[in-house]
């Protein structure tokens, strides 16, 4: 069942270019679909969290916990989870969403998909990791996968401007991963992730403000393939893989997250007549099998990982804890 819950949030999230796509062909600008997907998505959230009021709990903490913390701690732990969507998600959907204007859905998953990669870095340059001869090698083959990926233009519409916003949304998630990794054992995960998106949606209306409102003159299955982003590839996803990843640990439901880029390609192939170059291919397959590398730790991580809440985590081998 763990597993199964994964796979569905994997095709869920793979499945937004997809829906991104349908959305502009009905007319659909860039900014109304990202003030819509985040305001829809933290008000679903907010209506879960007031339905389960249990998952607003935090979980069992070492001493000092959310009891003993004093009440300004607490409102800078609520501000930088804001903060994360407010300036964090809010970039990385921006710069994700303009390259899909420009690119195919199926080239930009595969170029989103090195922040794994891109995590491992710059945990092992912050100190917060170590360089192993296994993750060596995964970087290494990861950084041949995407330049085949990048090199290995056939089908696809490859684009310079695109590709360089699609690497500037995998670095800015990196950076995302790495300040949520600071709060994210911290607050509940739901609610967390409702924060997120209640930070963002702000940030998008702002912008909406200043730059003249927001475009509402499209068509109506515009707002179905909004609703499908917002609910089935924002909410949906979320909720499925916080479940999956409770039964199965997170070794299991970060390899299984590989699917992702896989459904993402499978879709633009079929509803979208795209098509992946044989170099490209091989390219992506490096990358994904860098990535499920990156996430195989020794025992002795994961029993330190069985031993509870207040264990140190490793970070560069959860880059999926607070997805997009």
């Amino acid at each position: 069942m763990g597993a199964a819950l994964c796979l569905l949030s994997a095709a869920c999230f793979g499945a937004m270019a997809i829906f991104g796509k349908l959305a502009y062909q009905a007319g659909v600008s860039p900014g109304t679909l990202l003030l819509v997907r985040f305001s829809l998505a933290a008000a679903l959230l907010g209506m879960v969290l007031l339905v389960r009021r249990d998952l607003r709990r935090e979980a069992p903490g070492p001493p000092g916990g959310r009891a003993g913390r004093p009440a300004a701690a607490r409102r800078r732990l609520l501000a930088t989870a804001v903060g994360l969507g407010a300036v964090g998600y809010a970039t990385q959907a921006s710069l994700f969403f303009s390259a899909l204007r420009l690119m195919d859905a199926s080239l930009l998953s595969l170029i989103l998909y090195t922040y794994p990669v891109l995590v491992t870095v710059a945990a092992v340059l912050l100190g917060r990791d170590r360089l192993t001869p296994g993750r060596g090698a995964a970087l290494v083959a990861a950084s041949c996968g995407t330049l085949l990926v990048l090199l290995g233009a056939g089908g696809v519409s490859f684009h310079p401007l695109g590709a360089l916003l699609a690497f500037g949304a995998a670095i800015t998630y990196t950076g995302y991963i790495l300040v949520a990794d600071t709060v994210v054992h911290r607050l509940p995960p739901v609610v967390l992730s409702a924060l997120v998106m209640a930070g963002a949606a702000g940030t998008l209306g702002a912008r909406a403000l200043l730059t003249g409102g927001v475009d509402l003159d499209f068509r109506l299955p515009g707002w179905f393939w909004l609703a499908c982003i917002a609910v089935v590839s924002t909410v949906l996803a979320m909720l499925t893989f916080f479940a999956g990843l409770k039964r199965t640990g997170p070794s299991t439901a970060a390899i299984l997250s590989t699917f992702e880029p896989v459904v993402t390609t499978g879709l633009a192939a079929l509803t979208l007549g795209e098509s992946l170059s044989a170099v490209q291919l091989v390219g992506g397959a490096l990358v994904l099998s860098s990535v499920a590398v990156l996430q195989v730790r020794p025992a002795r991580t994961q029993d330190r990982d069985a031993a509870g809440p207040s264990a140190p985590v490793q970070l560069a081998g959860q880059p999926w804890r607070v997805r997009r």
